[in-house]
């Protein structure tokens, strides 16, 4: 039973979705598996290291039909060549964009992806910034047992946090996150790391007099002290506690100004400042 938490504020331990389960890879990545409404077949999502995906495929019986990249960086893409040897029919969608090579139908904004047998319909959020090629993965809904919508955001979003801007301009990320943070408050954000804790505890650095932040780092240490993912959460918990989805709230531009010496002339030179900050924190 999860423990009670401070009213008003979401908690942190999701029931994740029943069709996605997460294969863990190197130190905190998150492959993310989707079983198809027959349990037969898999798809899988940024597939950095092959040798966990067919070790969960193996164990649950299931075919690799599909897989899913989000961007090019190869702890996402680095098994792509070994699972399109192990299952040739696996069909590999990627953003238009990109730089990988063996993407065979390629996506751009608005586009819509359906996956044979999975009752499930993607829309393609282009979302540049952590690179320019980087796409998300939105459901309104996965098959049948779970009326949540699902986002697959890669290394755009983080729980708590968002990723760093390598090859994009901090008014590309925080315009990126803006398109993210306007989906239902329900969606289960699904991104491809485990680094809740170290994000949160940048976030109350942030915003040190946050409740509904404490609350979530309370929530996340009994998460991780009992070996629990913290992913998915939820983009109501994400607009109530992560700094970079609160660009408009008090206390995060104030201690953007506090960082800039001068009043931020807007949102995105408050994005600018936290990630900057959050580039250098320790």
């Amino acid at each position: 039973m999860n423990p009670p938490a401070t009213a008003g504020v979401p908690h942190a331990s999701v029931p994740p979705h029943p069709a996605i389960v997460p294969v863990p890879a190197f130190d905190d990545n998150y492959i993310w598996l989707l079983r198809d409404r027959q349990r037969r077949r898999a798809a899988v999502v940024d597939p950095g290291d092959a040798a966990p995906v067919l070790a969960a495929l193996a164990a649950a019986g299931l075919e690799l039909a599909a897989i899913l990249v989000t961007h090019h960086h190869a702890d996402h893409v680095g098994g792509l060549p070994e699972l399109r040897t192990a299952f040739p029919e696996a069909v590999v969608h990627g953003p238009a964009a990109s730089r990988v090579a063996g993407i065979d139908r390629r996506w751009q904004h608005g586009d819509r992806v359906e996956l044979e047998g999975f009752d499930v319909r993607f829309e393609v959020i282009e979302i540049p910034g952590h690179t320019l090629d980087h796409i998300a993965f939105y459901a309104a809904q996965v098959g049948t047992n779970d009326p949540r919508p699902v986002l697959f955001c890669g290394d755009t979003l983080f729980a708590g946090g968002c990723g760093r801007v390598f090859e994009g301009t901090a008014a590309q990320m925080s315009a990126s996150l803006g398109r993210l943070a306007a989906l239902p408050d329900e969606t289960l954000v699904y991104c491809a790391h485990e680094y809740t804790t170290s994000n949160l505890r940048f976030a109350r650095a942030v915003e040190p007099d946050s409740a509904p932040l404490a609350e979530r780092e309370r929530q996340t240490a009994a998460l991780r002290s009992a070996g629990t993912p913290t992913v998915p959460s939820t983009l109501a918990l994400e607009r109530a506690t992560n700094p970079f989805l609160r660009t408009g709230s008090t206390q995060v531009q104030q201690a953007a100004q506090t960082r800039l010496g001068h009043a931020p002339v807007d949102a995105v030179e408050v994005f600018a400042a936290v990630r900057a900050w959050k580039d250098g924190f320790r």
